[in-house]
This record gives C-alpha cells, structure tokens and sequence, in this order.
C-alpha cells in the first residue's frame, strides 16, 4: 500500500511520514515545493499526475489544503487527505472543497463550523498532535552543556509576527488605520474569543482590499471571502504582533525571560534574545528544560488549540497558555496545564509557578 505525499516543507511532514511507515504503508513522496516557493497551480497539477501514474497510491496527502491537488485527485478518482495546521488557510474558500474524493480535517473547531456546510461527508474536525517518540529520542540524548544551555524561568520559542504583519505596509486611510487600532486594543483585553470580523464595517474591509496589492482574491471562491480575510489574514496578524511584544515586556519586567526568535526584536525591553533554534533537534531541548513555556495562540485560531501546546506538554514542559475554548475539551487546566484570561492573570501565575516548583513540575508530568 502506497500514499503519495506531496510536501512544501512544513515541520509536520516529517512526523507524519514516519507515522506512515509506522503502520507499513509506503510514502511516496512530492519534494519540489520545499525548494522552489513560486510552484505555479499547473506545475502541482503535473507533479501530482505524474505521481499519480508512477506509483498508484491509495490516496494522496497534504499538510493544508490545495485546490490544484483537490482537482487532479477528483479528476482520477483518488482520495484526496489533507490535515490543516494553519489559519487561515485562504485555500479553502476555493470551489474544489466540494468534491466528495475529499476528505478533509481541520484542527481549529471554528474553522470546520465555517467549511463544513460546503461538504458535509468531506471536511471533519481534528485537533493536532504531538510526535512523542521522536521526542523521547531526541531528549534522551541531550548533553548536560546543551540542557544547561537551554535552561530558562520563562521561554517563548516563535515568531513576534513582525515580518507577517501585513498592514504594516499599507497605506490606509486615517478612519480605517484608526477602526483597526481600536479593534487591536479590544481583541488584546478578550481572551477565548475573536470578534473580529464581526466588528468590521464594510468601509473598513474595503479600505484594507483596495491598498492592499496582494488581497487574496480567487475567482472560483464559494462565498465572497473579503471580510474573513481581512479580520484573519490582516488584523489578526497585527494582534499577533502587538500581544507578543506587549506581552513579553510586560513580562520581562519582572521576570527572566527568554525568546528564540528570527524576528526584528527592537521593539524588546529587557528580554534575553537568541536566534531561532532547530525544530527538530533544539526546540524540545528548550521545551523540557524551561520551567515555563509560553504559548500566544494567534487570533485567527479562533477556538482550536495550536500544534504549540501539544509540542509543549509532548516533551514534558510546563505550558502557560492563554486561553482557548477548546482547551477544557482535552486537558484540565491547573492540572495538565496552565491557562490564563488576563495579562495580569499571566503574571501572577508566573510569580506562583516560578516559586511552587514541585507544583509546577507536576502539572508538566500530567501534561
């Protein structure tokens, strides 16, 4: 048994390979995408066929979803599997969710309530995972020097989303630049909820489309996808960057902290900054020995819980999470993890668990 698996270099592949091949079913793999990040939709389309006629598989298999994929796949007659890591993923709104060779499972609840009406026998809900034998492996040779390295009181490993603020760049009218900032610093004092798009006047999504050069703009979208995008591919981005900084000083004000990171930090007070750290071989290593890991889920998961969280609690750290709503629908919060609803929430439980060790060691047993 064959499954052809068309890769463009996302951190899950490998893992999922290996799960493969874990119940002897044979990879095929599709690898020009990781190198070239311009692949035209016709160049997929040719790579995909010619896999499908080289090694017959019984499906095909994508970390997200790709339209040209889904059509090929529908075309021959071949299931077409695909697991969402990501959100947004823009692709979605494309007109080939529909075709019942799909089967696709979204990780974050909100999202599936959004597409599963489009193909209600295709598209399911899947939380993520954590790959904890490869963790186990890759901790268990650990060096004192490397753990000491990596010891820290309080860690975040991830982007400050600086270089994906998408509304940096653009010049937008005076009303419309000052509506976002007013929605920024609201979404910043909710946790558990984006209101986001639903705030949005119609002026304000248009302002974003019309100075915005590359507003994704599909022409076989099912629905008018122009405010999702502008509330989750723009303004949510921006959150993201402007609760991470803000987070992170507030923070460092009283606190050690440590960030692993390839953004510009500039706008840091006080934060210990690294480089990025290898995904595969350095970040457990960060994970097991911070007493805390922090976790910011982006605002466009809206309701899910990110691969951070179960990456976290997979190599046995402690993880301080914000709060999610699916977050009760899998651990119990005090007990496999921590989770918190303010930013002065997140400081007093920093200052507990930093000073409650045999506390805090336990819950990242539990998780």
């Amino acid at each position: 048994m064959t499954v052809l698996l068309y890769r463009y270099g996302n951190i899950c592949e490998p893992d999922i390979i290996r799960t493969f091949e874990g119940f002897r079913i044979e990879v095929a793999e599709i690898c020009e995408e990781i190198t070239d990040k311009k692949l035209t939709a016709a160049r997929r389309v040719e790579l995909v066929s010619e896999g499908l006629n080289q090694y017959h598989p019984v499906f095909v298999f994508s970390i997200n979803f790709f339209p040209a994929i889904a059509e090929v796949c529908h075309i021959y007659r071949i299931p077409y599997f695909c697991w969402t890591v990501d959100s947004p993923v823009l692709e979605l709104f494309s007109q080939s969710i529909r075709y019942d060779t799909n089967r696709i499972f979204l990780f974050d609840r909100a999202q599936y309530d959004y597409f599963h009406r489009f193909n209600p026998d295709g598209i399911f809900y899947l939380p993520l995972a954590a790959a904890t034998e490869r963790f186990d492996k890759v901790l268990s040779r650990v060096s004192k020097q490397d753990a000491d390295r990596f010891t820290c009181d309080i860690s975040f490993v991830g982007s400050l989303y600086s270089e994906k603020n998408r509304l940096k760049g653009i010049a937008l009218p005076d009303y419309v630049r000052g509506y976002i900032d007013g929605i920024v610093e609201a979404s910043l004092r909710v946790y558990g909820y984006n209101f986001v798009e639903e705030a949005l006047t119609d002026e304000v999504v248009k302002g974003i489309k019309d100075n915005a050069s590359d507003f994704y703009g599909a022409e076989d979208c099912m629905v008018n996808p122009d405010r999702y995008v502008a509330a989750h591919s723009y303004i949510g981005f921006q959150i993201a960057e402007t609760e991470r900084i803000r987070t992170l000083n507030t923070l460092a004000e009283q606190f050690r902290v440590d960030l692993f990171t390839g953004s510009d930090t500039a706008p840091l007070k006080n934060v210990n900054v690294h480089g990025r750290v290898q995904t595969l071989t350095e970040m457990p290593i960060v994970f097991r020995n911070s007493r805390i890991n922090l976790n910011m889920t982006i605002k466009p998961i809206q309701t899910g819980l990110p691969l951070r969280i179960f990456d976290i609690m997979g190599c046995g750290g402690f993880c301080m999470t914000n709060y999610q709503e699916e977050l009760s629908d899998f651990f119990e919060i005090g007990r496999d993890l921590e989770a918190y609803g303010s930013m002065e929430e997140l400081v007093e439980k920093c200052a507990y668990y930093l000073e409650h060790e045999e506390e805090r060691a336990q819950i990242a047993r539990n998780g």
